[in-house]
């Protein structure tokens, strides 16, 4: 397994394990910060039609008071390797990382907290549903 940029070819498997269109994964790619979890012998760049040669992938932005997680999806020993992506750029800045997860989302809330993120109250609702900030100060 490798960690890599994405790249637009990246864009349909990354909807596939998201609820997010294709074509906005797409734009994410090029508007942030996009690490994969890859196959090291088989990813999207040799084979655009490979969907099963991505693990996992993390978009991430960075503002003036924190390095804010955009996107992740994938399996959770993939999110958890992924999530050390935003985490070492972090670091390296001296920032904190949040991250809004919807409340009924455990997979995703068990691979933030498994690396360290703690639950910082409420979040905005998001298609109607609640969620939960997380944060790691790192």
């Amino acid at each position: 397994m490798e960690v890599r940029d994405a790249v637009e070819r990246d864009a349909a498997a990354m909807a596939a394990m998201t609820d997010a269109p294709e074509p906005v994964l797409r734009n994410v790619i090029h508007e942030r910060s996009v690490r994969v979890l890859a196959e090291e012998d088989g990813t999207a760049d040799d084979d655009p039609d490979d969907e099963s040669a991505l693990r996992g992938f993390v978009s991430f932005d960075a503002r003036e008071d924190a390095v804010f997680v955009t996107q992740f999806g994938g399996d959770r020993e993939a999110c958890e390797r992924l999530l050390a992506e935003p985490l070492r750029f972090a670091r390296a800045e001296g920032l904190p990382v949040e991250v809004v997860l919807r409340d009924d989302d455990d997979a995703m809330r068990s691979a933030a907290e498994s690396v360290g993120f703690e639950a910082a109250g409420a979040g905005p609702r998001f298609r109607g549903e609640p969620t939960r900030t997380y944060r790691h100060e790192g």
